[in-house]
């Protein structure tokens, strides 16, 4: 979830060059209405904090509620009501500033999958 195009021009090849299947949204309404339509389709979510209409803190609320098992991966350029541990206590599971670099989001989303993966 990203509402720059800017930003989503960078970061959706960069996903597919790891291999990911990417699914974009710029607007956070459409993307919990996607999320909630088929839960299991998603591996993770990235989004941003700073949207319009519903912050990514608060799509990731939603989406928790929908999937509580669904690992976020919450990114912003600048923020000065969340940071990590913020994010954390959210249930979001990691928490990345922009701009990142390409295997700095590789092993973040490595992380939260191998986290999220059954003992």
């Amino acid at each position: 979830m990203e509402d720059e195009d800017s930003q989503l021009r960078t970061v959706q090849p960069m996903l597919e060059r790891l291999g990911y299947n990417v699914a974009v949204e710029m607007d956070p309404r459409r993307a919990s209405d996607r999320f909630r339509s088929q839960p299991a389709v998603f591996d993770f979510v990235i989004t941003d904090e700073i949207m319009p209409y519903l912050l990514g803190s608060r799509l990731g609320g939603e989406l928790l509620g929908i999937r509580p098992d669904i690992p976020i991966i919450l990114c912003t350029g600048f923020s000065e009501t969340m940071d990590e541990e913020k994010a954390r206590a959210l249930g979001i599971r990691a928490f990345i500033l922009k701009p990142f670099r390409l295997m700095e989001i590789a092993a973040m989303i490595r992380k939260v999958l191998d986290e999220n993966r059954p003992k």
